[in-house]
């Protein structure tokens, strides 16, 4: 499959099938936020794998919207602040950038290999931090609900290029 092909098939799966996500697959999305660029290759980041149904309750207290609870695997994304790229400048910490970054290579390997996914930002960060026992350090940022989609897109509603994009200065289209 062509990249830009992949990109334009992934989408927000809100409704999955109740089918297990097979271990292989779950490594190979691994696989690809472990290889996901990050500033300084400092790889600021740690991953909770969360298949078991006790566990998968506990995922559905932090996020209480009822389609989470079809997901057969969420992976929790964690931001690990003691090992973030700090720029000088400003000391603007680089780890929210780079699990950005790992979790978006995870949905598109994810999509390449017929399974679907939805970031997950708002949901009970405290709660969440004491049921998977993180340390201070680590900051749960994202749950990446992971399974089969059982819905089809309709279609994404993207803006024009020329609505996003400007060419030598802000202002002056691009196309």
């Amino acid at each position: 499959m062509e990249f830009l092909e992949l990109v334009k098939k992934r989408f927000s799966v809100r409704s999955y099938k109740s089918t297990p996500v097979e271990k292989e697959k779950l490594a190979q999305i691994l696989e690809a936020a472990r290889n996901a660029p990050s500033a300084v290759n400092f790889q600021p980041w740690h991953f909770i794998v969360v298949q078991e149904k006790e566990n998968l309750k506990k995922v559905h207290n932090i996020y209480q919207n009822k389609w989470i609870k079809q997901a057969p695997a969420v992976i929790i994304a964690c931001s690990d602040h003691s090992k973030s790229w700090k720029r000088a400048s400003d000391n603007k910490d680089s780890a929210d950038i780079d699990i950005a970054i790992a979790v978006d290579h995870m949905t598109l390997m994810a999509t390449s290999l017929g399974l679907g996914t939805c970031w997950v930002c708002n949901f009970n960060v405290k709660q969440c931090s004491e049921y998977f026992n993180l340390p201070p350090h680590l900051e749960p940022t994202v749950l990446l609900p992971l399974g089969y989609p059982d819905t089809k897109i309709a279609g994404k509603k993207r803006k024009m290029l020329s609505e996003i994009a400007s060419t030598e200065m802000y202002g002056n289209s691009f196309l």
